[in-house]
């Protein structure tokens, strides 16, 4: 999910997402109480797309309606499973049941929206002491059916749940949704991704970080670069990361990035990369494909899955029919 569907910033946003560019239009909306969802809410979306991506493949009749225990969502997103890590998720499911999208993504005719929340309801089990022991969610048709949809399925690097950024988790998503498709890279003008992310940031603080993701590099399997025109226009450009093939590190499992020509590297130094690049690149760079400014017109990738573990497998799904 490229598109501005989720607030970036830890701090509770209510002010809603009006996006439009070309044919596209979506609007996100929140309520004071909860706010709006965020992106690392959206890591349970990721979950339940990986338990119904699972199902399907497995031959199991796949529903709307899922269940799950809370400690098998945590440990899958890759959160602790404390008290305190229960009571965030479940704010982050009344976050996600919260907040309503409007869109015109997938639609056949575009000047009509589609309208959902992200969970229609959900329902805590708790046992006699009131201790949680499972949820039940359902998730929209409009998800549901992106997910079946294997054009608009993407799998991510496990590594994406350690991204602490909001910034840096919505560029991931970004970057994979054209990564596996151009082998030379690709570049996005500074305004087109300030656009296009919804921050409420301003542009100036917004060119500074994305510099300094540039210069941390900490997005699994990509490598980005800063490159500057005349008159101080910046792009940002991003090739898949070319990694020694040495022992040091450890290999991501089979849920690799698309278009991946080897193992990508999770969890290595900068002495397990070749050596680096200067941030900057020359004006004149070939490196990468001309600036992406039609990104926006393409619906590619729309919904990422991460890797699933064995023990949750499709277990996640309740054993009952689809809802209407």
């Amino acid at each position: 999910m490229a598109y501005p569907f989720f607030s970036l910033a830890k701090t509770p946003r209510t002010e809603p997402i009006d996006f439009r560019m070309g044919d596209i239009t979506i609007r996100v909306e929140a309520v004071p109480e909860h706010g709006m969802a965020t992106i690392w809410d959206a890591d349970v979306l990721i979950w339940a797309a990986s338990q119904i991506v699972e199902a399907r493949d497995a031959g199991i009749r796949t529903s709307r309606l899922m269940a799950a225990t809370p400690h098998e969502i945590l440990t899958f997103i890759g959160r602790g499973t404390s008290v305190r890590d229960y009571h965030r998720l479940k704010a982050a499911l009344d976050r996600l049941q919260s907040t309503t999208v409007a869109t015109s993504l997938r639609q056949t005719n575009q000047r009509h929206l589609h309208r959902f929340s992200w969970i229609n309801e959900w329902t805590q089990r708790a046992d006699t002491h009131g201790h949680a022991i499972g949820i039940d969610l359902i998730v929209p048709d409009w998800f549901y059916r992106a997910v079946l949809d294997e054009a608009l399925v993407l799998t991510i690097d496990r590594a994406y749940f350690g991204l602490t950024g909001g910034l840096e988790r919505w560029l991931y998503r970004l970057v994979r949704k054209h990564g596996g498709h151009q082998h030379t890279g690709w570049k996005f003008d500074f305004h087109h991704l300030y656009a296009k992310s919804a921050s409420l940031s301003p542009f100036r603080r917004f060119a500074f970080e994305l510099r300094d993701l540039a210069q941390r590099q900490p997005l699994p399997g990509y490598r980005l670069a800063v490159q500057r025109e005349p008159g101080g226009c910046e792009l940002l450009l991003f090739t898949r990361a070319r990694l020694s093939t040495g022992a040091c590190g450890k290999a991501v499992d089979v849920h690799v990035p698309s278009g991946t020509d080897d193992d990508v590297l999770s969890g290595t130094g900068t002495t397990c990369h070749w050596e680096q690049k200067s941030l900057f690149f020359p004006v004149n760079s070939d490196t990468s494909e001309r600036p992406n400014l039609e990104s926006n017109l393409e619906e590619s990738n729309l919904v990422e899955v991460g890797p699933t573990p064995a023990s949750v497998g499709a277990r996640g799904f309740a054993n009952r029919g689809e809802e209407s």
